[in-house]
């Protein structure tokens, strides 16, 4: 129970600093390019730094829970994790791509259209991250779930027909 406390809080965490990475995202465009060059550079750190993180939870988890049923589940929802990780960084080279535009079509005539659509990719940007964070929610709801079954199915495995009389 400790183990899967602590793995919880740890999720959580992650989610929060996700969260933060996203405010810092949306700050930049209202910045200056430098600094938004900077700020960008910044969160890639960041977001290595979140993937390495996420490895290295993978292996604990695996040390720390040896049942069989249980050790598939994490697997699931650790990948589906990584996977988030992924579509994040590609968030993040498409954010860098977009400033070095900006940095180049500032003295043209360029400008306005260019921030048409840097309004229109964020907007995007916005929706995905909308639907990553509900389906990360929905992940650990569903986890939490996954273990409380877990954890009755070791009195069900003892009396079988008393179980089945109570649940049908």
């Amino acid at each position: 129970m400790m183990t899967m406390t602590t793995t919880r809080r740890r999720t959580t965490t992650i989610t929060m600093t996700m969260m933060m990475m996203m405010m810092t995202l949306m700050m930049m465009i209202t910045t200056m390019a430098t600094i938004t060059m900077l700020l960008v550079i910044v969160t890639i750190m960041l977001l290595l730094l979140l993937m390495t993180m996420l490895l290295l939870m993978m292996r604990w988890r695996r040390r720390s829970r040896t049942r069989t049923r249980t050790r598939a589940t994490m697997t699931k929802t650790t990948t589906t994790m990584m996977m988030m990780m992924m579509m994040m960084m590609m968030m993040m080279m498409m954010m860098t791509m977009m400033m070095t535009m900006m940095m180049t079509m500032m003295m043209t005539m360029m400008m306005m259209m260019m921030m048409m659509l840097m309004m229109m990719m964020m907007m995007m940007m916005m929706m995905m991250m909308m639907m990553m964070m509900m389906m990360m929610m929905m992940m650990y709801v569903d986890d939490d779930d996954d273990d409380d079954n877990d954890e009755n199915d070791d009195v069900d495995e003892n009396n079988d027909t008393v179980s089945s009389k109570l649940t049908h």
